[in-house]
């Protein structure tokens, strides 16, 4: 049997969305919706782990049914903390005293309208020539056609060009947004990191991808959670 593990990360800190991964969306904080969907998921059979420095969140996040082993050292605690080893310090701990596992898929508090069938989706992506799946959504915005930046001179100029470029987005090649929504590794690959193997695309439609980074993102997740509630 192959042993899966889910982790959710969930700093206490936020600048652009104060208290948000305890932040209530239709009833529930955002972190115990991350947990309670972990724990739907069958092929997660070897447990729901989440790493925080917040007692709070510990606390909503083991009443929701999610093991907390411990509270976030503070190095791994700051703005500029990369979720990476945040997963791999969680992993590593989970390895030395709960036992060992095969799979984590990573669940960001944060985009909480990815459906269950997404987290299903990205796990059976994971195969043996594969390090990585994330969860992406197509870009509202296309490197090849019209996003641009200041060459050394201050002129702008498209970000991926060529001598021969698009004339239309629809021309371009499909370009995608990380959405944060879902990590799978195996655990002999999660120390590669992001970019360090073979990484594939669980692709999400935009409505369920959203990644709340401020209050704009809060109220537009609102809207269409209030709109999937209405339309199940």
């Amino acid at each position: 049997m192959t042993r899966v593990i889910a982790t959710i990360c969930a700093r206490g800190g936020s600048k652009g969305v104060p208290g948000k991964n305890a932040r209530r969306l239709m009833g529930k904080p955002l972190i115990a919706l991350a947990v309670e969907q972990a724990m739907r998921c069958p092929a997660i059979n070897s447990g729901v782990f989440v790493s925080t420095d917040d007692p709070h969140l510990a606390e909503i996040a083991a009443t929701a049914g999610a093991s907390v082993p411990f509270l976030r050292p503070d190095y791994l605690a700051t703005d500029s903390a990369g979720k990476i080893p945040v997963i791999q310090h969680l992993c590593r701990h989970v390895m030395e005293h709960e036992g060992g596992f095969d799979v984590v898929v990573d669940l960001d508090p944060t985009c909480p309208l990815r459906a269950d069938s997404d987290v299903e989706g990205a796990l059976a992506m994971l195969t043996p020539d594969t390090d990585l799946v994330i969860g992406c959504t197509e870009a509202r915005k296309n490197p090849y056609f019209n996003m641009v930046e200041n060459d050394a001179s201050g002129y702008a100029r498209l970000v991926r060009h060529s001598e021969d470029g698009p004339v239309s987005r629809q021309a371009a090649p499909r370009v995608f947004e990380i959405s944060g929504a879902v990590y799978v590794w195996h655990a002999s690959t999660l120390d590669l990191g992001l970019w360090g193997g073979r990484v594939r695309v669980f692709e999400m439609p935009p409505e369920r991808s959203v990644d709340i980074d401020s209050e704009f993102d809060f109220k537009i997740v609102e809207l269409l959670a209030q709109e999937m509630d209405r339309n199940a």
